[in-house]
């Protein structure tokens, strides 16, 4: 059996994480619209826990992107397969990460794919050959590396 699972980055700004990883994969900013209009009604979240993005209202303090090919909750908005979700955290990074994700180009296009991410506010920190093939350690722009082969 497989379980559900999504990957939690502690953010200082989560709505911008969200937009920088869902342009780097391809993913899609969950809408959580919806569901926070039924919390509101609810009185369960406050006006001050939420705001706009992109048009839409959105949870002030977390937020996910999910690839566009997986299963959501039409209810909710939330991603039931591949999910980064991305929550306000007070601190900034402050060590290296202990997990990372690796983005893999087409072959041949690293180069290319290096000046998009580089456009989109990443940053190279140092280019690796090692083993008969290559990549490229980046930072996203809040400081958490990732690499691109």
């Amino acid at each position: 059996m497989t379980l559900h699972w999504k990957l939690v980055i502690d953010a200082r700004d989560p709505h911008a994480q969200a937009a920088f990883w869902g342009e780097t994969l391809g993913y899609e900013v969950e809408d959580n619209s919806a569901l926070i209009e039924r919390l509101l009604g609810f009185g369960a979240v406050s006006e001050a826990e939420t705001v706009d993005f992109r048009g839409r209202r959105s949870f002030r303090d977390l937020i996910a992107v999910r690839h566009p090919d997986d299963p959501y909750d039409e209810e909710n908005g939330t991603g039931l397969g591949r999910r980064l979700l991305f929550q306000r955290v007070p601190e900034t990074k402050s060590g290296k990460n202990r997990l990372h994700i690796d983005v893999h180009s087409t072959p041949g296009t690293r180069d290319e794919e290096l000046a998009r991410l580089e456009a989109l506010g990443a940053t190279a920190l140092r280019h690796v050959e090692e083993a008969g093939t290559g990549w490229v350690v980046l930072a996203d722009p809040e400081g958490n590396e990732f690499c691109l082969h």
